[in-house]
């Protein structure tokens, strides 16, 4: 095998790996979900304790990347690959640290009746879990126009987020008693949108990935 037959062969492996570190990631944050509507704290649990498999995962691709940075001295689109492999491991990382922290949230709410039907949370969570669909499938085919498609979405989840988290804070009046799991849920909020972020990221760095320019999609 020819040297950069060799090369290709762990970039493949790469993606490869990083491509099930996101798989564990989507997962964590659809159990974190589950967890919370149906206030299963044995599942939160697991999804805190499985976060440790995700995090491994993530030192094996950065110890891999920068491997074959010190000893292939990769330049151009090669050098650029391996930099976005590192950024998007990061990114896909703290994509389950969002599950991690809504795991969290359904602790704390724990057995506490919901004040009310959980509804709109999960509807926001379907829109960022659609842009963690298409980043990965942007960086996996190296397609700068889905990317965008996914940036774009980005501005949805802003909207919801605003807007439940207006109307879960509005609540308090009237349900004094449930003031920590209010507040808790609005955290919640907070963390999908924070999922939705790290897709756009990972958007931006497929651009970057395919054109060599660095572009903010968030603006």
């Amino acid at each position: 095998m020819s040297t950069r037959s060799k090369f290709d062969s762990k970039l493949v492996s790469l993606k490869e790996k990083l491509l099930k570190m996101e798989k564990l990631a989507e997962t964590a944050v659809r159990n974190s979900l589950s967890a919370l509507i149906n206030q299963d704290l044995e599942k939160a649990n697991q999804v805190i304790e499985d976060d440790n498999t995700i995090n491994a995962l993530e030192h094996e691709i950065h110890d891999m990347a920068l491997l074959l940075i010190a000893r292939e001295s990769p330049v151009a689109k090669d050098l650029r690959t391996l930099n976005v492999a590192l950024k998007v491991s990061s990114e896909v990382e703290r994509m389950a640290d969002m599950a991690v922290n809504i795991a969290k949230a359904t602790l704390h709410i724990g057995n506490e009746k919901h004040f009310k039907e959980i509804l709109d949370i999960p509807k926001m969570m379907d829109h960022a879990l659609e842009m963690v669909t298409m980043s990965v499938k942007a960086y996996v085919d190296e397609d700068v126009m889905l990317a965008q498609k996914c940036a774009e979405r980005d501005d949805v989840v802003d909207n919801m987020f605003g807007n439940l988290v207006h109307e879960l804070i509005s609540k308090v009046p009237e349900n004094p008693s449930a003031t920590n799991q209010i507040i808790q849920l609005a955290f919640v909020c907070r963390f999908i949108e924070r999922i939705a972020d790290h897709s756009t990221n990972i958007a931006e760095n497929v651009i970057y990935l395919v054109t060599g320019k660095h572009f903010d999609l968030n603006e």
